[in-house]
């Protein structure tokens, strides 16, 4: 087989659109040819769609949906595009923002994906690693990759091609699976003795769960902000919360939950679903009243584990866990010595496996960028810049110009 990159023209600004290389130009037989654009057109967009809908261990942030969010926080995306005989056979969605002093940034995240069983992996893997390092020597500054979970290979190749091992945080170095198809009498074994008492008690104090819909989605804002608020983080803007449900819930791609309390709604969360997988992804509770008292918060995640088993789920990923709680669990050393972290805790009470996802790796050019992005390390001025830049590529455009937040999960 031989492998064919086309690369379509530099990357538009999000308000600009050029014309895209045809990827329906025919190929020649037997090879993967990979091509680069900002437009793959509706078609080609339905079938990567769909390739990312049967793909274990990637995301919603795959879905060219997840890219007219990420508009919203000025991002516009790259599709790679691997074809072979005229079928789509892998690729990857980079969302690209340029940032003020670095100049274009990209970030792929859980990916580049390959179909499931097809044939000649490595080649397919291969022509994918080549152009993500030509897509990060030629069109971009800077390049995060964090590859699927389960993708280790995908990092090596990438490290052998000049990409280097990330410290940078764009994503979490890990989280906690709960396997959704095992019975629920064994997943609720499994569960803390205080949290597992709970699931006797909420419905005689009052405490109940129902689904929830776009009516929510003010409410579901609110107890984010109060939550943001309470632990010093700053706010997604209501008209991001918005997009991501109304581009993601028409699919089943996501869903909200509300904890109500007596009927007042105390907790909501919301949920994302891709590949067999059930996300936490955002999420907020009114501390004040009864919400910590009566363990809301875990009543709307044991609700999840129910509805998620109910509907074929495969796995509840709880949204990351902070690196020294993922390197104490997987190495059996029991709490750190200043003990969990606090958003790490209530995770943990629900007895899920610990994973840890491949090797992030990034590509940053030239020379001179890397070494001054490699000294803002070490400088908190520095720390402080490359925190915000962090921030902004794993969240959205803030309001008020205030930074934008995380809001329950981390895979945003």
């Amino acid at each position: 087989m031989r492998s064919r990159l086309g690369v379509g023209p530099p990357l538009p600004h999000p308000a600009r659109g050029r014309p895209a290389p045809d990827p329906a130009a025919p190929l020649p037989r037997g090879a993967v040819d990979v091509v680069a654009t900002p437009d793959p057109g509706p078609v080609l967009l339905r079938s990567w769609d769909e390739l990312v809908g049967r793909t274990p261990g990637t995301d919603v942030t795959q879905l060219s949906a997840w890219s007219r969010v990420r508009r919203l926080a000025g991002f516009a995306p790259i599709h790679l595009l691997a074809r072979r005989d005229g079928e789509l056979v892998g690729g990857a969605q980079i969302l690209v923002r340029r940032l003020p002093l670095l100049g274009g940034v990209g970030y792929l995240p859980y990916g580049p994906i390959i179909a499931p069983g097809v044939a000649d992996r490595p080649e397919i893997r291969r022509a994918l690693a080549a152009a993500l390092a030509r897509l990060g020597r030629r069109r971009l500054r800077i390049l995060f990759v964090q590859p699927p979970e389960g993708a280790e290979d995908v990092s090596a190749d990438l490290l052998e091609l000049g990409f280097r091992p990330s410290t940078a945080g764009i994503a979490p170095p890990g989280s906690l699976h709960v396997d959704l198809t095992e019975d629920l009498a064994t997943i609720r074994g499994r569960f803390g003795k205080r949290l597992k008492s709970w699931t006797n008690r909420w419905e005689s104090r009052g405490v109940s769960v129902r689904p929830g819909d776009e009516r929510d989605l003010p409410l579901l804002h609110e107890l984010m902000t109060r939550s943001a608020e309470q632990q010093g983080h700053p706010v997604l803007p209501y008209r991001y919360v918005e997009a991501l449900y109304q581009e993601l819930a028409p699919t089943h791609h996501a869903a909200i939950f509300v904890g109500e309390v007596h009927g007042a709604p105390v907790v909501a969360d919301l949920v994302t679903q891709c590949a067999g997988m059930v996300r936490g992804r955002l999420g907020g509770f009114d501390r004040s009243g009864d919400a910590s008292r009566l363990s809301v918060p875990a009543a709307v995640r044991w609700q999840i584990i129910q509805w998620g088993k109910a509907r074929g789920y495969r796995w509840l990923d709880f949204g990351g866990l902070r690196p020294a709680t993922l390197e104490a669990l997987l190495g059996g050393d029991g709490p750190p010595a200043d003990g969990w972290a606090g958003a790490d805790q209530p995770k943990l009470t629900f007895g899920g496996t610990a994973f840890r996802y491949p090797q992030a790796v990034e590509m940053i050019r030239p020379a001179a960028l890397r070494a001054g992005y490699d000294l803002a390390w070490r400088s908190e001025r520095g720390r402080l810049l490359l925190d915000s830049a962090r921030t902004l590529l794993r969240g959205g455009r803030p309001e008020g110009g205030r930074g934008p937040a995380a809001g329950g999960g981390d895979h945003t």
